[in-house]
């Protein structure tokens, strides 16, 4: 394996400067063998989470690639997130690998929640469709973004909104209220289940995205309130956003994953104050958790990456499940896409991680060289209401 540099690389975006005490909006490290400039490399950002040492950058450096983890404005402030933004964010690491970088071949990695955002950025480059944000005009920038040659989705939720929902807790029957609860749609109430009887997930689910509509419909009409009154937007909490079935039935959408989520004990992590969507603007809510208006889903976008394209999918993870990597391999527009399950949780946590970068590094070779592999998969017994 070769050796690995590392160099810091930040700079402004299109829609932000350079901050007065100096830090730039998009920031990252570059991975690269020593003593070389590849020609092809990888680009990965969340909504979130910080990916500039993400744990694929330096196996795949080691490989011969270039990797760059690459973060946005809204890394470590989601609260205040808005599409379009992020993508002319995520354009301009594209260009810089381009142009500064030397990269002939980019191609875009999309693991767990940034597995949508890299979607919609490859998608917006190919062949934009993405609206403003409400009441802001469609910043010029987004409509002009370099497109990738590539696409890996790796352990990715199918869109913001979608596991938010599938995560909400919809027994909570008064948002000013963490500890309020409807038994009736409790998932922790013992005598609901586990296992969880099809009527009371159909319930739950129901609930679910009526939960999520109840707080897109507030939001609305609190941003009519305080336009009225001046203001332009606030802050505010989503309580209880760990309830999931499928983290105490392992019977809904089997896989080889153990009871629990990605916090630990669901019960306990529930009633925390930690959590996808706790906090947000109302804007940033609309933008990215709104099952009515978020753009931050996977389909519509997958539906227009082209490119070829690897769906890889971890067996036990807690967090992402097989349905959802089938949906994923499904909705994807390109002709040459392969889906591979291998063993292993959401990070790979449990080791495994140098096998999947030579699944990746193997995958993305074939394609430069022109061969083409595709492994079928069998599909899952999937359990109705999953």
């Amino acid at each position: 394996m070769a050796q690995v540099t590392r160099a810091w690389v930040a700079a402004p975006s299109p829609t932000a400067g350079r901050a007065g005490h100096g830090s730039h909006p998009c920031q990252g490290l570059y991975h690269r063998p020593v003593g070389t400039n590849p020609r092809c490399a990888f680009i990965a950002t969340h909504y979130n989470v910080d990916f500039s040492e993400h744990y694929l950058a330096s196996r795949l450096a080691e490989r011969g690639f270039g990797f760059l983890g690459w973060n946005s404005r809204y890394r470590g402030n989601e609260a205040h997130f808005l599409l379009e933004h992020a993508l002319i964010d995520i354009g301009t690491g594209v260009r810089w690998l381009r142009d500064v970088a030397g990269v002939e071949t980019v191609v875009v990695l999309g693991n767990s929640g940034g597995g949508s955002l890299m979607a919609a950025y490859q998608s917006q480059a190919t062949d934009p469709i993405i609206e403003p944000a409400r009441d802001l005009p469609l910043p010029d920038a987004v409509l002009d973004l370099p497109a990738a040659d590539l696409y890996v989705s790796l352990n990715a939720h199918p869109g913001r909104p979608d596991v938010l929902t599938a995560w909400l807790d919809p027994s909570v029957t008064d948002e000013a209220d963490p500890l309020s609860v409807d038994p009736d749609l409790d998932m922790f109430d013992d005598r609901n289940g586990p296992p969880y009887a099809d009527d009371f997930i159909a319930s739950f689910r129901s609930a679910q995205e009526a939960r999520n509509h109840r707080i897109t419909d507030w939001a609305v009409a609190e941003l009519e309130r305080l336009r009225a009154a001046g203001a332009w937007d606030r802050l505010f909490d989503v309580h209880r956003v760990w309830a999931d079935l499928r983290f105490t039935d392992l019977a809904l959408d089997p896989s080889d994953r153990r009871a629990g989520c990605y916090a630990g004990d669901p019960k306990r992590a529930n009633l925390g104050p930690y959590g996808i969507g706790r906090t947000s603007t109302l804007r940033s809510w609309l933008s990215m958790w709104s099952l009515r208006e978020s753009q931050c889903v996977g389909a519509p976008h997958l539906a227009q990456i082209r490119v070829p394209s690897l769906v890889v999918q971890s067996t036990a993870d807690r967090g992402v499940f097989p349905s959802d990597a089938h949906a994923i391999h499904e909705a994807l527009a390109a002709d040459d896409r392969t889906l591979e399950l291998v063993p292993g949780e959401h990070y790979f946590e449990d080791g495994g991680r140098d096998d999947v970068a030579d699944l990746i590094a193997g995958w993305v070779e074939d394609r430069r060289a022109g061969r083409r592999r595709r492994v079928p998969q069998p599909l899952p017994v999937l359990r109705d209401g999953a």
